[in-house]
């Protein structure tokens, strides 16, 4: 299996998920081939928790990376991701390759531009 892929479920292993028992991880290949890894955390004030996709996104942008490559996202059943996820992706990371993949291996590829098809974003702002 793919590195990356590994990595984000390595990293769903690690998900703080007390409320909803729905564990997810995340990793992203910045442009210099580091991996940076995330996990959903969850706080009993639902609005306060953080996806594994933006903990990965937001860890790499403290580590100074404004580069990337891909990004895998693991969870049970390959859930995609939600609306937030995906606007800070599109705005961090621009249409990059997205892969889900299951607790089994099963893996859908996919990409920002497809999930977040028209976003509002800088050119949006502009217009």
């Amino acid at each position: 299996m793919d590195s990356l892929l590994e990595a984000a479920m390595s990293a769903r292993s690690r998900a703080h998920a007390p409320h909803s028992d729905y564990s997810v991880g995340a990793a992203i290949e910045t442009e210099d081939g580091s991996i940076i890894v995330g996990c959903n955390v969850e706080s009993a004030s639902y609005g306060l928790t953080i996806c594994a996709e933006r903990v990965a996104v937001t860890a790499a942008i403290a580590q100074g990376h404004r580069s990337f490559i891909r990004l895998a996202v693991a969870s049970r059943n390959k859930a995609s991701l939600c609306g937030a996820c995906r606007q800070v992706i599109w705005e961090l990371c621009g249409d990059i390759p997205i892969t889900l993949v299951d607790e089994s291996g099963n893996e859908t590829l996919t990409s920002a531009g497809a999930l977040l098809p028209e976003p509002f974003d800088n050119l949006t702002l502009k217009r």
